[in-house]
């Protein structure tokens, strides 16, 4: 029996979508670049209702960033069950090419600025007015986007069950489920991650109500009928004093080495 190649293993709807992505990140631009490999760029990615839930940045290349997220689920944001790879229908990209000449450290500000402008864009268009990052970039003065390419990963296809709404309901709460073990678990975890927890109950309290009105005959709800500001207050920058995981993380390793606890004030 011949061994199976890597690339046939996964489930057929896996290799579907690794296979969109690379159609996407190989997208060339009117001047024959290829959008994928711009060293520095911000991201977003869409679930299947065309709603934002998540913007990023990059220095190490778009398609090393992205690949990472999607595929083989090493960034903070899937290692700590933040973000179901599996709820992401559409990609956007702005490659920032002017900065392919520049170093990281000088690049920084632009990155800042363009993640920070797409990060509240997002926040404008999303039927919530909130998306599931942990950590909200630092707030900037917000300028016009650049050009940005947006792709389909996973087409709508009335036979293809990820797109049925049960579905999407046991998948979102099952992704709700595990980010509460993480909080669980570790005990010790970031005011972004509890803000995440609450924002994807939101994502799930509506898509089980808008099923229920379908059920029922009638029209889907109103997003507005929740209150998300209210719930978790503003989105568009971080509490004073606010730390992400990585923080908590070496806070939790400086403690083991020395036996005290740095973030108590006595």
């Amino acid at each position: 029996m011949t061994r199976p190649r890597r690339s046939e293993l996964p489930s057929p709807h896996v290799q579907e979508f690794r296979q969109a992505l690379d159609v996407a990140l190989n997208e060339v631009d009117e001047e024959g670049r290829v959008v994928g490999n711009a060293k520095f760029g911000v991201y977003a990615f869409y679930d299947y209702d065309g709603e934002p839930i998540y913007v990023g940045q990059t220095n190490e290349q778009l398609r090393t960033r992205i690949r990472r997220h999607l595929t083989n689920q090493r960034t903070d944001a899937v290692a700590m069950r933040v973000l179901d790879i599996f709820e992401v229908a559409e990609i956007e990209l702005w490659p920032l090419w002017d900065l392919e000449s520049e170093g990281k450290e000088k690049a920084k500000e632009r990155l800042d600025q363009v993640e920070y402008s797409a990060y509240a864009h997002a926040i404008k268009v999303s039927r919530f007015k909130a998306i599931l990052n942990e950590k909200i970039p630092p707030a900037m003065q917000l300028d016009a986007l650049p050009l940005s390419h947006r792709m389909r990963l996973v087409d709508n296809d009335p036979h293809d069950e990820r797109w049925h709404p049960d579905v999407r309901i046991a998948r979102r709460a099952e992704t709700i489920s595990r980010l509460a073990a993480v909080a669980r678990e570790r005990g010790e975890v970031s005011d972004g991650l509890r803000r995440v927890l609450v924002i994807q109950a939101v994502r799930l309290t509506y898509l089980s109500a808008a099923r229920y009105t379908e059920s029922q005959g009638d029209s889907p709800p109103d997003p507005s009928a929740i209150d998300v500001n209210a719930l978790v207050g503003e989105l568009l920058a971080e509490h004073p004093g606010a730390k992400g995981e990585e923080e908590i993380e070496h806070e939790e390793l400086d403690e083991d080495e020395t036996g005290q606890d740095p973030g108590r004030e006595d």
